[in-house]
């Protein structure tokens, strides 16, 4: 079949080379200003079938080089025919929005697209193909964006842990990976997913929270961020502790701006999703087994080889078992001013957790010895909490001292203090120093950092 088109004739054949239809040549097409995706539960089936038909009808390598707009203008005709030879009621604005949802199925992930784009949205979390909720503003609602079947979810799925180079199946029901903006991304499919797969998606934000921006949001107070900026710059070890989804990945950001741009940083992560800001930092990711049940690389690998790359610092994504021992070692030796994050509901329990961690690594260690590593390696806690209003706050900020007999010692500095609770759910409370100076002012001091006695002082909230 001749062809007016000249060049774009070879992607409108199938790779087997038999001649297809022809789109006319297209004009520019003027895509929609709003992003007014459709979510008729019809539509979702229509899509589903289009873009079916166009795998099937045109040569996908070659439509994939195409740009966004190239892309658009030349289905837009083609998509045009198909509505109207369906009868599938949309007006002009409608269509244009179907047409993005055929490129973002091709191109994209399909349904969930626009939820990525929703720049208040923190988490998307599908339980099975049917229900969709998001996370906005700290709390949980429903959406009506849904999937056609499973099947459609595990292609969506396949493609997200495949950009990974990872995988997930029957012998292998979950999986860790991350999009290619750096969104977090946990999968977990069929036998362990009884009703279907659950996916949960923590969404990347592409301009990292700084802690003028934290302070403006209520979740710390400027004199407990002068003292942060004070302990990073001092070289403390801390430790970010928190449940999950209280903040603990952007306070480590948050935190990582302080360090100086002349030292060099190592990253360790179960999925790369760090921001940081310095010219000179390595980034290191773990690596699951493949399907033979070889080649996973695990985080204590890790950071034993991120001690032979000469880092000023290591940043440890999250700490989670026998790791923890060689992280200890790592802050005890050379390497002050590391930090990590940690799950926990209080800064006590955060070294205990951090002391079964390093059991784990069946070091041939009494308790008390693990508890002297820990005493010796971490100076500073850093509490946070989702407060039940969706908030996230720092609601305390620590100081290890020491050891006393076989107890870790331990002063808080700040805390904030819940007073009361609104009609409408909001907790309101105060930021409070409690009157403990540190121990470490004094190092501060002698590398030139001198806090105002004032930020320490009991009393009035911050």
């Amino acid at each position: 079949m001749a062809s007016r088109f000249g060049a774009l004739t070879p992607w409108l054949k199938r790779e087997d080379n038999q001649d297809v239809q022809v789109l006319p040549e297209a004009p520019v097409v003027e895509r929609p200003v709003e992003d007014t995706r459709p979510q008729k539960p019809a539509l979702i089936e229509e899509k589903v079938k289009l873009h079916a038909k166009i795998i099937d009808e045109f040569n996908l390598p070659v439509l994939e080089k195409l740009s966004r707009d190239e892309l658009f203008g030349q289905l837009a005709p083609y998509v045009s025919d198909h509505v109207r030879n369906e009868r599938i009621p949309l007006n002009q604005r409608e269509l244009d929005a179907f047409i993005e949802e055929i490129i973002d199925e091709m191109i994209g992930l399909g349904p969930i697209e626009p939820l990525l784009k929703d720049p208040t949205i923190n988490d998307i979390l599908i339980n099975t193909h049917a229900t969709i909720y998001v996370e906005r503003f700290g709390m949980l609602e429903t959406t009506s964006v849904r999937f056609k079947d499973e099947a459609h979810l595990l292609r969506i799925i396949n493609k997200i842990v495949a950009g990974v180079g990872r995988r997930v199946d029957e012998s292998s029901p979950m999986v860790d990976a991350r999009l290619a903006d750096g969104s977090r991304v946990n999968a977990a499919i069929r036998p362990v997913a009884i009703d279907g797969p659950l996916v949960s998606i923590r969404k990347f934000s592409k301009k990292p929270l700084t802690v003028e921006r934290l302070i403006e949001v209520d979740a710390l107070r400027a004199p407990m961020v002068e003292v942060l900026r004070a302990a990073v710059r001092g070289r403390l070890s801390i430790m970010i502790s928190g449940g999950t989804g209280s903040g603990k990945t952007t306070m480590l950001n948050a935190l990582s701006g302080f360090i100086s741009h002349k030292e060099r940083l190592i990253t360790i992560e179960d999925a790369a999703e760090l921001q940081l800001q310095q010219p000179h930092v390595g980034r290191l990711e773990t690596r699951p087994p493949n399907a033979d049940g070889r080649g996973e690389i695990r985080q204590r690998e890790l950071v034993k080889n991120a001690l032979r790359m000469r880092p000023d610092r290591i940043i440890l994504g999250e700490v989670r078992g026998e790791e923890a021992f060689d992280m200890l070692q790592a802050m005890n030796t050379g390497h002050e001013g590391s930090m990590a994050t940690i799950h926990a509901n209080n800064a006590r329990e955060a070294l205990r957790r951090l002391e079964q961690m390093v059991g784990m690594a069946n070091m041939p260690m009494s308790q008390q010895s693990i508890r002297s590593q820990i005493a010796g390696a971490v100076q500073m806690v850093v509490q946070l909490q989702r407060l039940s209003d969706g908030k996230r706050r720092v609601t305390s900020i620590s100081e290890i001292t020491g050891m006393e007999g076989e107890v870790i010692q331990m002063q808080e500095i700040f805390r904030f203090v819940k007073e009361n609770i609104d009609a409408a759910g909001n907790i309101h409370g105060s930021f409070r120093a409690t009157g403990v100076r540190p121990s470490f002012l004094a190092a501060l001091k002698a590398m030139g950092v001198d806090l105002p006695a004032a930020y320490f002082d009991s009393g009035s909230p911050l």
